[in-house]
Formats: C-alpha cells, structure tokens, sequence
C-alpha cells in the first residue's frame, strides 16, 4: 500500500501572496492608524489646511499599497518617486519641507511595523519587517528625487523670472508689478540701486550665482542675468552717500566678469529707477573702448565724453548744461582762459600771454572752473572732459540761433 505523499510545501512567491492579502485586508486599518498619529503627535500637520491633509492621507495610502506591490515581487522596480508621490499636486513640496516628509514617512513604517505581528502572525512577522526596512531606504532616495527635483523647477522658474526682470530695467518697462515680481525671487529692497554690466564668461554658466554669494557678504543683493556676451548685475542695497560705496558694489561684480571694461550706472533711489542706471551703464560700456586706460570698474559719469562722441544724446546734454552753461554764466573770463589753457598745452604761463593777463589771474580763474564744474583744469582726463564740453556748448549755441 502507498504512502500518502507529504504536503507541497508553498513556493516564496505564493507564500509572499498570502501574505501580501493579509496585509492588504489590513491597508485602510494602517492608514487610518498612520494618519491619527500624525493628529496626535505632529503640531505642524495640525496646521495644515483640509486638503493638504486629505492630500498627505493619499500619499500615506499610495505608499502602503506600493509597498503591498513591491512586497508581492521584490525583484521588480516600480518607480516610487511616481507611484508614491505621483497623486500629490507639485505645490505640494513648497508646503511641507523635506525634513516634514522624513517625519512622515518614519511615523508611517513605525505603525507598520508595530502591527505587523496582529496582521500576518508572529511566524511571519520578522520576514515582513525586513521587507519594511528595505522598502523604507528605497521610499526614502524617492523623497530625496521628489524635492530635488521641486527645487531644480524652483530654481530655473526663478532664473528665468530673474532675467525677465532684469530685461524689465534695461528696456525702461518697470511698473507696479516689478517690485512684487523681485520679492518673489528674494529682493528685499533698501539702500540705492545700480546697475552694473560687463562681459560674461562663456564657460562659467554659474557666474549670477557666483556674483551673488559674493555680493551676499557684503550686504548687497542682486538681480542678474547673462545676455549673450554680457552680464548685466542690478546691485541693491548700497548704503551711505559717496561713491566708495557705489564702487565696492561694482567691484563686487567687476571681479566675476570676463576681460573688458565694467561700467556701473549712477545710484538710484530705488528698483523702480533702476532704469536710469541702466541707461547710463548701457550707454558707458558702448563707449568704453574709446577711453584704453579707464578704471575697472569705470563709471558711467566718468565716460561722458565717450559717450557724448559715440551718440548719446543724454551725455551731451549733461556737458553742455553741467560745464558749458556753467562758465558762460559765470562770466569774468573763464570760458577764454580754459579755451587758452587748452590751446597751449596747459601752460599757465602761455595762457597769460595769450589772454594778455597775468599768470596769477590765470591761475585764479582755473580754480574757479574746477569750483564750478568739479573738473581740474591742470589733470589731463578733466581737461579732456572740459575740452569736449567746450566744442559741444559751441555746437549746441549755433543750434539754439
């Protein structure tokens, strides 16, 4: 007579399905039980609104039936970051923060794993909770995925806000949104605004970044974009009067641009006028290569006379009314001494006999041209300055006659 044959004993895959079935009878007991611990013990998820909540509470049920998935077929490899996260709206990553998401997920496989012995029985238990542990590391790379990738979207939203605005300043389009647009890509405001341009790097595509960690230890922010070859920086934040102040802020900048000259527009009271600053900037570096041996930085008001010869009908117009005006209202010779001191090389001396006066009297009536204008007679770059000044205030006479 023949023995009867010993039970099959159940393969791995059938024994997991078993106990996958017992687990998913279980699935709304293990999300209702994750959920009122996070009431019970988590204050900031009390905070959170009606749907943000109802949206944790998906998240919290999409994990567990993934598990379930997974647990079922361990050798496959659904994409969790999807499975998981994949319900939740995006904004969702810009309510709670990554450190929150940690907490959740933890609290999570805590209540799994303290059910885990009523659930599938004791036998099995110890098999499950390794599985529990396996799974967690693997939702834990899915949360880390999930907000690198929010904060690489966050981060080139803002970039392109950025340059938009930047773009705003330079074509003079800033209105009552520009402020609003700036504090949402960090812009706090106060102190003077300029505007600073030079030539970009090609090969440093982090140079914005660079300039504003760089600007960030010395108390400035900045809004900055690459425009082809150029790196145009908006500088905020520039304390105090005088222009020490006005320099730090472009050196600041001037020391991430590429060779070439670096021109800073005149400070402004605010984002709102940083069009002005544009102008002057935009005007300065166009006219740059005409003075070799400028400073770098340079500013825009030290290139007027560039400016002036190579069409800028703002710069011209400043010469004429901040210099020639000036003299010609002023009387007393200083508008036939300075056209001497010019024409002869800067000889006091020569002056003197040219004008039939003494050297003395020349002498006096320079120093009342630099009290006028700001300008040195005696330093050549003012005396350049002064001498395209000259020739503009003739030009712009026989215009208004």
């Amino acid at each position: 007579m023949a023995s009867p044959s010993a039970p099959r004993r159940p393969s791995p895959r059938q024994q997991r399905a078993r106990i996958a079935q017992r687990l998913q009878r279980a699935a709304g007991q293990l999300t209702t039980a994750a959920t009122t611990r996070m009431e019970e013990e988590m204050e900031w998820f009390r905070q959170l609104s009606a749907e943000d909540r109802s949206w944790i509470g998906l998240i919290v049920e999409s994990g567990i039936q993934t598990f379930l998935t997974w647990y079922r077929d361990p050798d496959g490899s659904p994409a969790l970051a999807t499975d998981v996260f994949g319900a939740a709206p995006r904004a969702l990553t810009g309510v709670v923060s990554l450190h929150q998401t940690v907490e959740l997920v933890r609290l999570t496989i805590e209540v799994v794993e303290a059910s885990v012995d009523d659930i599938v029985g004791p036998d099995d238990a110890p098999g499950v909770r390794d599985s529990v542990i396996r799974y967690a590391r693997e939702v834990a790379f899915a949360t880390a995925e999930v907000y690198a990738r929010a904060a690489e979207m966050r981060g080139a939203w803002d970039a392109r806000l950025e340059a938009l605005l930047v773009d705003a300043v330079l074509r003079a389009e800033a209105d009552e949104t520009l402020i609003s647009r700036a504090s949402a890509v960090g812009w706090r405001g106060g102190g003077d605004v300029a505007v600073v341009l030079g030539r970009a790097e090609a090969e440093r595509g982090t140079v914005v970044d660079d300039v504003r960690r760089a600007a960030r230890g010395l108390g400035l922010e900045v809004l900055g974009a690459v425009q082809g070859d150029r790196l145009v920086v908006v500088v905020g934040g520039i304390q105090g009067d005088g222009d020490g102040n006005l320099h730090a802020a472009a050196a600041c900048v001037a020391a991430h641009c590429g060779p070439g000259p670096v021109v800073v527009g005149p400070a402004v009271e605010s984002l709102g006028r940083a069009h002005v600053s544009a102008r002057g900037a935009v005007a300065g570096l166009r006219a740059a290569p005409g003075w070799p041996g400028a400073p770098r930085p340079v500013a825009s008001e030290d290139l007027l006379p560039e400016r002036a010869l190579s069409g800028d009908g703002h710069a011209r117009r400043r010469l004429v009314e901040e210099i020639f005006d000036p003299l010609v209202a002023a009387g007393g010779g200083l508008l036939e001494t300075l056209t001497a001191y010019a024409d002869h090389g800067g000889s006091v001396e020569g002056s003197g006999r040219a004008l039939f006066v003494h050297a003395n009297t020349v002498r006096y009536r320079l120093r009342r041209i630099a009290e006028l204008t700001g300008l040195a007679p005696a330093d050549p770059r003012d005396l350049y300055t002064l001498r395209v000044a000259l020739t503009l205030g003739r030009l712009a006479r026989v215009e208004r006659t």
